[in-house]
């Protein structure tokens, strides 16, 4: 009996002598399904992958470990209603899921051009960005939160992605 208290006091302390996990997540506070797809500048240079889906109210881990960047970008589509959350920085992406090195002649290497918000993370080991819709309250926790001013159709002569069939419902994709 004194082993095992032993032991499992050693795994306490093993496990709380582990540093902190560092992912980039995202959580979905929004009332529908939303894709996901991101983007970030390593040692190799521009990678965009996607897409992760998100249900309603749901949080995901996008990129396990420390942080490679200081900013990232999202791309996110909501399934439901429609609208999207976009920025000015625009990189490559696919309606299938992909992992698309370089952002340059995305149409020329046949995929579509989305543009992508930046996500300022301070040079944290980890982030978390948090989606709202522009109709709900802001989540209390002190997070980056990105709310579209008003939802977009998708731009003329590009489709919006519908969910991949490979990822399952709940974000269990990528």
């Amino acid at each position: 009996m004194i082993v095992r208290c032993w032991l499992l006091a050693g795994t306490l302390l093993a496990a709380l002598a582990e540093p902190a996990a560092a992912d980039f997540r995202l959580c979905n506070n929004t009332g529908s399904r939303v894709g996901i797809a991101v983007g970030y500048k390593d040692a190799d240079g521009w990678t965009t992958e996607g897409w992760w889906n998100l249900s309603a109210r749901s949080c995901e881990t996008l990129l396990r470990g420390g942080l490679v960047a200081r900013f990232y970008y999202i791309y996110a589509v909501d399934y439901d209603r429609g609208g999207e959350w976009s920025g000015r920085a625009f990189m490559c992406t696919r309606d299938k899921e992909f992992t698309i090195r370089g952002i340059e002649d995305c149409l020329a290497r046949g995929f579509e051009r989305a543009g992508f918000f930046e996500v300022d993370t301070g040079e944290q080991r980890s982030w978390t960005v948090q989606l709202t819709d522009s109709s709900e309250q802001a989540p209390t926790r002190p997070l980056q939160q990105y709310t579209p001013l008003i939802p977009t159709p998708p731009a003329a002569g590009r489709q919006t992605p519908p969910p991949p069939a490979a990822v399952q419902p709940g974000g269990q994709g990528r």
